[in-house]
């Protein structure tokens, strides 16, 4: 792997979903929770205060940024669904990463957190219908995108962060999850 920011590939938008594929799509959200549990499980304090990568969060940071990150994804969602064209606000990832609570919360908090808020999201995800994944709202880094594009982009999001953990262990020798 060249890039340990990218362990499973950068992001790619795919504009013609099917609902088969947006099936799957809920499925990898759905399956998150469990994948970073699974991840993390068997790991000590010092391997959580490791970074995934050089200057990289650390695997604490990580798993606190997931729900963080996904928490705003599906506000996001639920004002394009409610809202015409809204704008949504950004948040300063790296800031959040280094408030207290990051540290001081016990990774369980955060999986526990992930878990219902995915359950949610999930059930959301399924409810909708076809015009409803077009609904559209407007990210002032990315100009427009649609719950689509959210969709892809989180589904993606979840692997991305498991797989800077599980290549972590691997480059390091931790016994891996399941195991």
């Amino acid at each position: 792997m060249d890039d340990l920011r990218y362990p499973v590939g950068k992001f790619r938008h795919e504009p013609d979903a099917t609902p088969e594929k947006r099936r799957a799509w809920i499925r990898q959200i759905a399956g998150a929770p469990a994948a970073l549990r699974q991840a993390v499980i068997g790991l000590n304090a010092e391997q959580l205060e490791t970074p995934y990568r050089p200057d990289g969060w650390t695997v604490r940071q990580v798993v606190h940024h997931v729900p963080e990150s996904h928490m705003n994804a599906y506000i996001r969602c639920k004002l394009a669904l409610t809202e015409d064209n809204p704008t949504i606000k950004t948040y300063d990832e790296t800031a959040w990463s280094k408030v207290a609570d990051t540290a001081r919360t016990p990774i369980d908090v955060s999986l526990a957190l992930l878990d219902a808020l995915h359950t949610r999201w999930v059930i959301l995800l399924e409810s909708l219908d076809e015009s409803e994944f077009g609904r559209p709202l407007v990210h002032p880094d990315l100009g427009q995108v649609t719950i689509d594009w959210m969709l892809q982009h989180y589904a993606w999001h979840g692997r991305h962060h498991v797989a800077h953990i599980t290549a972590l262990r691997q480059r390091r020798g931790w016994q891996e999850p399941n195991h």
